[in-house]
């Protein structure tokens, strides 16, 4: 009988690596086949750009981290091609992330069983997957609402980059604003999501400067737990231990007892 196929759970930031491959091929596959025109396609490569940055730190930082690093590099040097962003036809090795994603919707159970018993690094993973989603979705769509537009001055693919980055931050220069509709919704949406996500990391930093504090408290009651358990087992043997040579010394009592009365008779 052969035994099934194990497949090891990726982490939260692996996962998130995972899907920001995803999002880098569609934006590759929309600036090659898109209806867009030049500023357009030309923030879509900024965006892949990023993304590209994101995953080479990411496999640098995992090589610098692994034990056996030439394994490592057998291993994921497809990664490793397909993330550098000078070279078109490389970034569709990211496919191949794609596949790795499509594995682990066999095992979706234990990748979310896995996920939630390691909340802190999910939570910091979605933050990242959420920022990059934000700034890259929210630049393309107010550059494609508010170029060309009357009175707009949003009409290339660095005003949109910067005023995503201006607005997702809440800094609010007012160097660059939408005049349509639409981008106000857009940027009422980036501003909630901004203001959102700093809230957040405000939460996860305060929970890591008190989880240590915690942890201790724990790892203290669990050893004192553990001390008077130890000595209640002492205890109980050392009882035991009593009660057997006081029945000793009973039979031996009896045993003297007998051997007199023997003597007298």
């Amino acid at each position: 009988m052969k035994t099934p196929l194990r497949i090891i759970p990726p982490s939260a930031i692996e996962l998130v690596m995972m899907v920001l491959s995803i999002i880098s091929v569609i934006a590759v596959v929309l600036h090659q086949f898109g209806p867009f025109n030049e500023a357009e396609k030309e923030l879509l490569l900024y965006v892949d750009t990023v993304i590209c940055l994101i995953l080479l730190s990411h496999f640098f930082y995992s090589l610098l981290r692994s034990h056996d690093k030439g394994r490592f590099l057998r291993i994921h040097w497809i990664d490793f091609v397909a993330s550098i962003p000078a070279v078109d036809i490389l970034r569709y090795g990211r496919i191949f992330q794609v596949v790795r994603v499509l594995r682990m919707l066999r095992v979706a159970n234990q990748v979310i069983r896995h996920l939630v018993q390691n909340s802190g690094n999910t939570v910091l993973a979605s933050m990242l997957l959420i920022l990059v989603v934000v700034l890259s979705g929210s630049a393309i769509a107010i550059l494609m609402t508010e170029a060309g537009s009357e009175g707009s001055n949003i009409n290339t693919a660095e005003d949109a980059i910067w005023w995503t980055l201006v607005t997702i931050s809440t800094v609010g220069y007012g160097d660059y604003y939408p005049v349509t509709t639409a981008g106000r919704i857009i940027s009422a949406v980036v501003i909630f999501t901004g203001v959102s996500l700093f809230a957040g990391i405000s939460g996860v930093v305060a929970s890591s400067l008190l989880n240590p504090k915690t942890e201790k408290l724990e790892t203290s009651e669990r050893e004192l737990q553990a001390s008077e358990e130890k000595s209640q087992r002492e205890v109980a043997l050392q009882l035991t231990s009593l009660q057997q040579e006081v029945s000793s010394l009973r039979e031996e009592i009896r045993s003297l007892k007998a051997l007199l009365q023997n003597r007298e008779q």
